[in-house]
């Protein structure tokens, strides 16, 4: 097979706008196992819209961009319920901002040669296939960024503004997450950014520029998002997958203490993962083990094991046409740390 024959089929993200799940969360209340977690979650994440004050923060791990949910990302944060976002570098450059671009994540199978994949310069996610020609272009499109900006260290979320921006006059697709943040002021952070497409474009800016070029200063990323959580009344974690983002944005119950603020432990907490606790991890510690840590109350939490992309679309369907987020106001975090 061709090239152009493997990526013919392209993923399709899913609209939450165009269909109410509310009779389905609703009915799960009443079932068990997965479905009644759901239920809870979807009600965990309706309280914190509710709670007047409440700073909502989404964790991205894993490949649910790809798969198909960067538009109700995107729903969430064009309606009100998201206040900033923590990411993996991949969920945002290789997916969200690879899109921006004018590129797709294509259909395939899990059970493809990867050898003749390799030969076809495709990558492949699982089930999911991407042309590594357009990616490499996404590398060097993060380097022509770097490139214009002043030489200096920036947070991850200080450059990913600036990648909005670009956005604004190059931008190929209608919604974009990155796009729709910049314009919004929410911001996203990256804590593992060049664990990306953004890591071979930055690498290959410093070659180029060995005396001075920029950088990213992760500790900026960690004080910054800090001063989110020491600046907001309360807080609500949204967490997909877990990893770096999930502990990262735990830990700034505790930086705070560190700094001589008195926070509160993170009010509301849902994670929707697949990992295990056998391990000792469950890709970072569960809900309530981080209770012990002191980083997130146990009175409203739900951990929900699901892989993503099966039950992302019906919280998010529900929250939309509960339509409590027309109350909210978007609290434009980013502005008060360009300030």
């Amino acid at each position: 097979m061709s090239q152009k024959e493997f990526l013919k089929d392209t993923i399709q993200h899913v609209d939450i706008k165009s269909f109410d799940a509310t009779p389905i969360i609703n009915s799960m209340r009443d079932m068990s196992f997965t479905s009644r977690d759901t239920a809870s979650a979807a009600d965990i994440y309706s309280r914190m819209i509710n709670d007047d004050g409440c700073t909502i923060f989404l964790t991205l791990a894993g490949s649910t961009g790809a798969g198909g949910c960067l538009q109700l990302y995107v729903d969430l944060v064009k309606n009100n319920m998201v206040d900033a976002i923590v990411a993996t570098g991949a969920s945002i450059v290789d997916m969200d901002f690879f899109e921006a671009l004018g590129f797709k994540h294509y259909k395939g199978s899990p059970y493809a040669d990867d050898k003749i994949l390799r030969d076809n310069y495709i990558d492949r996610i699982y089930d999911t296939y991407i042309d590594e020609d357009e990616l490499q272009i996404c590398d060097v499109t993060i380097k022509k960024i770097a490139d214009s900006l002043e030489k200096r260290p920036y947070s991850s979320r200080e450059f990913i503004r600036e990648m909005g921006k670009y956005l604004t006059t190059h931008s190929k697709k209608k919604d974009s997450l990155v796009q729709v943040c910049y314009e919004k002021n929410i911001p996203i952070f990256c804590p593992a950014f060049t664990d990306s497409s953004a890591g071979f474009g930055l690498v290959k800016h410093q070659w180029e520029n060995p005396d001075k070029h920029l950088s990213i200063d992760s500790v900026k990323d960690f004080l910054e998002l800090t001063k989110i959580k020491m600046a907001a009344k309360t807080s609500g974690l949204f967490m997909i997958g877990g990893g770096v983002p999930k502990n990262f944005v735990q830990d700034t119950v505790i930086c705070a203490e560190m700094l001589g603020e008195d926070v509160p432990m993170h009010k509301y907490a849902v994670q929707i993962t697949v990992a295990d606790v056998r391990d000792g991890a469950c890709s970072s510690s569960t809900l309530k083990e981080a209770s012990s840590w002191g980083k997130v109350d146990t009175v409203f939490e739900q951990m929900v094991y699901a892989e993503a992309t099966s039950v992302l679309p019906l919280i998010g369907s529900y929250l939309y046409h509960k339509g409590d987020w027309k109350n909210r106001k978007n609290p434009e975090w980013a502005k008060m740390l360009d300030s």
